[in-house]
């Protein structure tokens, strides 16, 4: 399934710019719209787990660094019949995690020297093994995808609002000026219903994985609560929306109106899922 949403986001992008590159240029738009499509296909499926990585800062680290930490996420990936993912950690104060790569074999977890600090063990035991959870069911190649395909319709919602702040007024210009504003308005739409389709989901399904993983539901709806109320008091402050969803609870500030549009299902209906897992 996820590698028919993966071949499905990459189609989707390629349709998306070459729409918009005739729309703003023509024939020649349309081939040089084809080529940057090319280009980044190519560069998400190959290097967007890296380039989300250096975004946030990420360090690799090994088991003379992090003894604790090395030695639980490999008995978990034991547990979970996986290779051992590289080991990265974020210097910020915020307690968060997230997995990424192409695949297990070159798969990566990375979390915030905030959630080492803050988790007990079988908290962090519990965030480990909802990751490596991603990783099993091959949801981090998909997400990263997702992180810059919705870079990628930020990138085109800008071009188009220049295009049309540039328009001169010719029937041709005209168009493309309409067009332009369309894209401006529904451009972040797209990005924010995409990232709810492919997000939701697939946490529900990695916190009943990882519990399974972990063998203990009540430590993951532990940790997740407190993870949600740090992360409302101090949201992270380097924290992209375009990679939001990657994160095991949102790094974005909201409330209100906006929990309706959040990449993340309900905390507190996560957490009854959890519990339920127990009964």
């Amino acid at each position: 399934m996820n590698t028919l949403k993966t071949v499905f986001l990459m189609t989707a992008l390629m349709v998306m710019f070459i729409v918009v590159g005739g729309m703003l240029g023509g024939q020649t738009g349309m081939i040089f719209a084809f080529i940057m499509a090319l280009v980044m296909n190519f560069g998400s499926y190959w290097f967007s787990d890296k380039l989300v990585l250096k975004m946030y800062g990420a360090r690799q680290v090994g088991a003379q660094e992090v003894p604790q930490l090395y030695r639980m996420i490999e008995e978990l990936a034991h547990n979970a019949r996986l290779p051992m993912p590289k080991v990265y950690v974020m210097d910020s104060t915020t307690p968060n995690a997230f997995a990424t790569g192409r695949n297990p074999e070159n798969a990566a977890v990375a979390v915030t020297t905030g959630i080492l600090r803050v988790l007990d063990q079988r908290e962090l035991a519990g965030v480990i093994a909802h990751e490596l959870a991603h990783i099993r069911n091959r949801d981090i190649l998909t997400g990263s995808i997702v992180a810059a395909f919705v870079s990628a319709i930020t990138f085109l919602a800008q071009m188009a609002g220049w295009a049309a702040m540039f328009s001169r007024g010719s029937d041709r210009d005209g168009d493309s000026g309409i067009g332009g504003l369309v894209m401006i308005i529904v451009a972040p739409i797209a990005a924010t219903l995409l990232q709810l389709a492919i997000s939701r989901s697939r946490e529900y399904a990695a916190d009943a994985d990882g519990a399974a993983i972990s063998h203990d539901p009540l430590a993951l709806a532990s940790a997740l609560d407190k993870l949600s109320r740090a992360n409302e008091i101090q949201p992270m402050q380097d924290a992209k929306p375009a990679s939001a969803h990657m994160f095991i609870v949102s790094p974005l500030t909201g409330g209100g109106i906006s929990k309706l549009f959040s990449t993340h299902p309900p905390m507190e209906e996560r957490i009854k899922r959890l519990k339920q897992l127990v009964r």
